[in-house]
């Protein structure tokens, strides 16, 4: 069992910043992977950034220059700093986490938090 609580979605006026968190717990052996979707109505789920234990980054081209994903490995906590936010970004934003469990050591699975609205408006 693996939960994923995030936090930090809200309103914000176009131009603005939020910073969204998501924490994951349970029995986990690792995280691999760790990083955040977004989905707005009407459209299908795509993704925002990503990042691995080691380091490495993945953005979609919309949120490059503007968002910046870390992680707190040690707390296996991410984060998403949002800047020069648009209202093309509004959508609900799930964290994700690819995970191995302590019960099966082998295999690796994705979990999906309960997702945050951000809505950019003014």
């Amino acid at each position: 069992q693996v939960q994923l609580v995030e936090s930090g979605g809200g309103l914000v006026q176009p131009g603005g910043s939020l910073r969204l968190s998501c924490a994951a717990s349970g029995s986990i052996y690792r995280v691999n992977v760790m990083g955040w979707y977004r989905q707005a109505p009407g459209k299908e789920r795509e993704l925002v950034a990503t990042k691995t234990t080691g380091g490495r980054t993945n953005y979609a081209d919309s949120v490059k220059d503007r968002f910046t994903i870390s992680r707190d490995n040690v707390k296996n906590t991410v984060y998403l700093q949002m800047n020069s936010l648009r209202p093309e970004d509004t959508a609900v934003y799930y964290c994700n986490a690819v995970v191995v469990l302590a019960a099966y050591p082998h295999y690796e699975r994705a979990f999906w938090g309960q997702g945050t609205q951000v809505t950019v408006s003014s």
